[in-house]
């Protein structure tokens, strides 16, 4: 059996997707591109190997030596595996995204900059001020060779919609790295079913399976860590739900923005793009979308610091939760059931603890509860919970169960294709960090860093 060594292994694509990163290699800063790379564990003779370079020149350049030549450029980003477009050396595919962006929004810039339009883009879509481009969305996003009908009716709609349904289920159990690139590939066909001939009712719910085709594309791309891809194709379904007249998609759409500038830790932006959700998701008088965005709304102002707020927020969530029909809401947001209210509740305490110690107690209920009830089809959001359950756990002195859960968290990461799981390990590995003495503590640390170098 061949046996790979973790440091010979290819460097993960989302490491170049980073904010950091992207704006090390906007700028050809070598010294500190190599230096985020041996931050993940990328050695000096690793990145020689694979760069062409000697041991002497990679520690040149990091002690400030400025790489200039055109050829030396492209043999780090070639060797490395970094679209050139990133460097700014040459036009390739990648670095295009997926043909071309969403209308009114760009992602040449850098990372402030491409939230502030995007956001700005998305208010302007949810009041209806930003008027849509048809023609842009036929154009493929991917090559495709396979032919479509001319003529289409509800039946080639419905094959669109239960492909979306088979891979988003795929992505709830064992993450975006699993079905993102058939989601893409798919979502080139399916666009260029907007070519056919159809009725104006047939039209209109083809826009709003491809808008939720986009919202999927845009979910599993932020899984794996390609956040350009992801508010590209957020904003591409933004605007086909509005055009399709469906608020409900395009408050789904916009919760999974702020749950992508959340994670980024752009809270304040998150914040606003559950807000917009509101809007739409008002406009819908779906309950159950309302009590998903409220949910989020609490997570962020207990980020914040905002302790009323956030509990105000969680208890509107609670309450619309209870008024809601599952079985009436659209596939989109059906996920969002018992444990979600739970794990949401569970969060936003959590968070508070860390300016309120108080609410780790009834953080740890909360979150204790969200496990216990959650269904083995959606196994990224129970390791998301038992993370949280096991940091909360280690900071309340439970040190034999949150140890014990912590370990079973890294053992689900390990199995699921999510960058997101691991980047959400930080917390953890900050909480078994602060316990040197003990052995359990330590191994917990040693397996979550072997997890973040691969």
């Amino acid at each position: 059996m061949n046996v790979t060594h973790v440091s010979e292994q290819a460097i993960s694509f989302a490491i170049w997707e980073r904010p950091q990163m992207r704006q090390a290699l906007a700028v050809r800063d070598i010294a500190t591109v190599y230096m985020l790379l041996q931050r993940v564990g990328v050695s000096q003779r690793r990145i020689a190997a694979l760069t062409g370079q000697s041991q002497s020149e990679i520690s040149e350049i990091l002690n400030g030596r400025q790489v200039m030549a055109y050829d030396v450029l492209v043999r780090i980003a070639d060797g490395l595996g970094v679209p050139r477009g990133y460097m700014g050396l040459a036009y390739d595919d990648v670095s295009q995204g997926l043909g071309g962006p969403a209308a009114g929004y760009q992602d040449d810039a850098d990372e402030d900059e491409q939230v502030r339009r995007l956001l700005a883009h998305a208010a302007q879509v949810t009041i209806g001020a930003a008027v849509a481009t048809v023609d842009e969305w036929r154009q493929p996003l991917a090559r495709v060779d396979t032919p479509v009908p001319a003529n289409i009716g509800d039946a080639e709609v419905e094959q669109v919609e239960t492909v979306t349904q088979s891979l988003r289920a795929l992505d709830y159990r064992y993450g975006g790295g699993v079905c993102r690139d058939a989601v893409v590939a798919q979502l080139a066909w399916s666009q260029r079913l907007l070519r056919a001939t159809c009725t104006e009712q047939v039209g209109l719910r083809l826009h709003r399976a491809l808008a939720d085709q986009h919202n999927l594309a845009g979910w599993t791309s932020f899984d794996v860590g390609l956040y350009g891809a992801a508010r590209r194709h957020l904003a591409r379904a933004l605007e086909q739900a509005k055009h399709a007249k469906d608020p409900s998609l395009a408050a789904n759409i916009l919760y999974r923005m702020g749950r992508v500038h959340l994670h980024l830790n752009r809270v304040e932006d998150a914040l606003r793009f559950f807000q917009l959700g509101q809007i739409c998701a008002q406009d819908a008088s779906c309950e159950l979308t309302v009590a998903m965005l409220c949910a989020n709304e609490a997570w962020a102002y207990a980020l914040l610091g905002d302790e009323r707020l956030a509990l105000k927020s969680i208890s509107r969530a609670r309450d619309e939760y209870a008024r809601a029909d599952r079985d009436a809401a659209p596939a989109w947001v059906r996920f969002f059931g018992d444990a979600d209210i739970e794990a949401a509740r569970g969060m936003t305490h959590a968070s508070l603890a860390r300016t309120h110690p108080g609410h780790l107690s009834k953080a740890a209920e909360l979150l204790s509860n969200s496990v216990r009830n959650r269904d083995q089809n959606m196994a990224r959001s129970k390791v998301f919970e038992l993370i949280g359950l096991a940091t909360v756990q280690l900071r309340l002195g439970e040190v034999e169960e949150g140890l014990e859960n912590g370990h079973e968290a890294v053992r689900l990461v390990a199995q699921i294709r999510s960058v997101r799981t691991i980047d959400r390990l930080d917390p953890l590995m900050d909480a078994a960090a602060e316990r040197p003495q003990d052995s359990g503590a330590r191994e917990l640390c040693r397996r979550i860093k072997d997890l973040q170098i691969v």
